[in-house]
């Protein structure tokens, strides 16, 4: 078998997703010959520089089925002749059964459109989530017989009912997700516990270098020259922005602070007018989407990194938020929450503190009790920075996930990325 892998993608590129399109890169410097199919078109206004150097090609599939109707109806002409489009008929049938949802028909729509346009030399199908990417990749799977895996991280493991998870891993040669938690919830729900893996995103340490300055001494006592905070993630309900702000209102009047979140979301608006209810307009800014760059340099600017994770009403939450890891390789101490991977790279009181989600009080504390000592804030940063280099260096993941693929005969060529 070759190396010519179709990658299915939510969305492409997506500022929020370096870690993929990192993953991406390697595999193609590793010799595989990537062919990326998304499921939507992108939203964001600028990209990564990294996605500059992915060299794949990119076909957007139909989002919504209506807006291409012809192309969706040569989609069905060419894949009712195929083999296993029975098969994939009543598999998507039994699903709708038990989810009787728009998105559920969009999916085999867009899978039909899949089948018929996948490259005449596509030895492997590559699924990004295991929700919605998952089973356009599933149908796509059974309708043209060309073998399967998937990469799983967190919404789309902890947001899909059990039944449709099981039924996926079952199917899928393998499944590789980012966290412990996450391998540990797909392992139970799969009756071959093999073929799940648990292989660590990592961070490209050559985009994110130790930084040359050693870490600032503000201990928010000048106004001049307040303690720096920054987030960087989704305004999303699983990222615990709303008891971030609650916890800043909260900070004694003596702290000078400037807080600076990057990032879009739906829940922008919202924040922004949290901001203003708590009179913190002066103190706090929400700057949207920023390229690598400039969320680097942003990450050396600044004295602490806070990200209160929580587990969101729908039973949403993050794996190990790539951020955490970002901001730690550049010496920054980080608060955050006990939620899922988070645990697997800070040590609480070590490399950093955690606090109980949706508790304001404690969050406050915290951030006080480091922005007030920067001798450990220093130290934090220190540790977490070894950490990073030692643990978290993306170079040894990706080898895992090259072996998954050489075990099922997808062969690279120029094992680059390997050595």
């Amino acid at each position: 078998m070759g190396g010519n892998i179709v990658v299915v993608l939510k969305g492409y590129p997506r500022l929020s997703e370096t870690f993929i399109a990192q993953e991406l890169l390697e595999l193609e410097r590793a010799g595989y010959n990537l062919h990326l199919f998304s499921l939507r078109r992108p939203t964001d206004k600028a990209c990564h520089p990294i996605h500059d150097e992915i060299k794949a090609k990119i076909t957007y599939l139909p989002e919504y089925l209506h807006e291409e109707p012809m192309r969706v109806l040569r989609g069905w002409m060419s894949s009712r002749r195929l083999k296993g489009y029975r098969l994939a008929v009543r598999t998507f049938l039994k699903d709708l059964l038990r989810d009787r949802t728009r998105n559920r028909i969009r999916r085999f729509g867009q899978a039909l459109v899949l089948a018929r346009e996948l490259p005449g030399d596509t030895d492997w199908l590559y699924a990004h989530f295991i929700h919605t990417p998952g089973s356009v990749t599933y149908y796509g799977h059974l309708m043209t017989g060309v073998g399967w895996s998937c990469s799983a991280h967190a919404k789309d493991i902890w947001t899909s009912p059990d039944w449709e998870l099981s039924e996926k891993l079952d199917n899928a040669s393998w499944t590789a997700t980012c966290t412990r938690s996450g391998f540990e919830h797909l392992r139970n729900l799969a009756t071959d516990k093999g073929s799940v893996h648990l292989v660590h995103h990592g961070l490209d340490l050559s985009r994110f270098p130790p930084p040359e300055a050693s870490s600032s001494k503000r201990d928010g006592s000048q106004a001049d020259d307040p303690v720096r905070i920054v987030t960087v993630g989704r305004a999303v309900a699983k990222k615990g922005l709303d008891t971030l702000l609650d916890a800043l209102a909260l900070l004694p009047p003596d702290i000078h602070w400037k807080w600076t979140h990057i990032g879009g979301g739906v829940l922008y608006k919202e924040l922004a007018e949290q901001i203003t209810r708590l009179g913190l307009s002066d103190r706090a800014e929400m700057i949207g989407a920023k390229p690598q760059e400039f969320v680097l340099q942003t990450y050396r600017d600044s004295d602490l990194f806070v990200l209160p994770c929580r587990i969101a009403a729908d039973g949403d939450r993050d794996g190990l938020p790539n951020v955490l890891v970002e901001a730690q390789s550049q010496g920054l101490a980080c608060i955050s929450s006990p939620i899922s991977g988070i645990v697997e790279l800070i040590e609480d009181g070590r490399n950093g503190l955690l606090t109980p989600p949706d508790d304001a009080q404690q969050l406050s504390r915290a951030i006080e009790e480091l922005v007030r000592d920067p001798v450990r804030r220093g130290q934090m940063g220190a540790a977490g920075a070894r950490r990073v280099t030692t643990e978290f260096d993306h170079l040894v993941e990706i080898k895992r996930l090259l072996a998954l693929f050489a075990e099922v005969g997808v062969e690279a060529g120029y094992q680059e990325a390997a050595q």
